[in-house]
């Protein structure tokens, strides 16, 4: 130190210089996550939704019976997990606990079948107050039908498999094997299959094009941990299982992409109820949503 003071001096503003540096840093970065946390849904133009139901912790997937009644499941691990119904009238009960992540859920034969993604476990099909194990999967998430066979997918980080279930002779079949995070699967009405690859980090998510060959196409990439799959009369639905800033996506039967909602938080099923109406389930916020197409004079 001189005489003067100046290198004590020194010190001490490099001292107050770097102590702001690292407030300023941290306050950005809360600021940042607060921005993601609290960013707001929206709707591309010609489409609009709403909070159908609210307080649903862990919502994940969704579906209907014949009377109308909703089910949803709570995709909680290690037997925690729960399957619920929504009568027409809204009363509320738990149809079904000890699940393990329930993940995928599918009107099928009259009843519903629930998948496990909590580890080995087997593949339920409720039907008429009783509930039986069709088969055994490893960390099975999407459910789709041909209207004969169940398709159920496995999400694992190496040798997932896509099965084929057969209800009539209750044979289980592989029809794809080798993949990685694959999440959702969708069969649409001309037979077309499609399935979802997660991929690692954001943009490395894929859509791909079931073929019999094996080659198995990627129809759509750059993707943010695609998860649901849904085909209906519209096009083929997607929604993006992201934290934060995930999207519900329509591919349309001109082969255009839309973006139909922005600013989601985990997305997870999209249950169609009707032509240009359908449900999502939004996780993050533990909330279904109903998104409807508008009216033109309602724009």
């Amino acid at each position: 130190m001189t005489g003067n003071g100046l290198l004590a001096v020194s010190m001490a503003a490099w001292r107050r210089l770097l102590l702001a540096t690292g407030a300023a840093v941290l306050a950005g970065g809360l600021l940042f996550f607060a921005w993601q946390r609290f960013y707001p849904v929206t709707a591309a133009d010609g489409w609009a939704y709403r909070v159908h139901l609210d307080e649903l912790p862990q919502v994940s997937a969704l579906a209907i019976d014949r009377d109308g009644s909703l089910f949803w499941t709570r995709e909680l691990d290690s037997g925690r997990g729960s399957l619920f119904r929504r009568s027409p009238d809204g009363k509320v009960a738990e149809v079904r606990g000890g699940l393990s992540k329930p993940d995928g859920l599918l009107s099928f034969r009259g009843g519903l079948v629930v998948s496990q993604e909590g580890g080995d476990l087997p593949v339920i099909w409720f039907h008429e107050g009783q509930s039986a194990d069709l088969f055994v999967g490893k960390r099975v998430e999407g459910l789709a039908s041909d209207g004969q066979a169940l398709y159920a997918i496995e999400d694992v980080a190496e040798d997932g498999r896509l099965l084929r279930f057969d209800p009539l002779s209750k044979q289980l079949s592989v029809v794809r094997s080798g993949l990685r995070e694959a999440e959702g699967v969708a069969i649409c009405g001309n037979g077309d299959r499609f399935y979802t690859l997660k991929g690692k980090g954001r943009g490395a998510g894929t859509v791909r094009r079931w073929l019999a060959d094996g080659s198995d196409p990627v129809l759509l990439d750059e993707l943010n941990a695609p998860g649901f799959l849904m085909c209906d009369e519209e096009g083929l639905w997607i929604s993006e299982d992201a934290t934060h800033r995930a999207r519900l996506l329509l591919l349309d039967r001109s082969g255009r992409l839309q973006v139909i909602l922005r600013g989601l938080r985990s997305a997870q099923t999209v249950l169609a109820l009707a032509p240009g109406r359908l449900l999502v389930a939004e996780q993050g916020r533990g909330r279904v949503l109903l998104v409807e197409r508008q009216a033109a004079q309602a724009r």
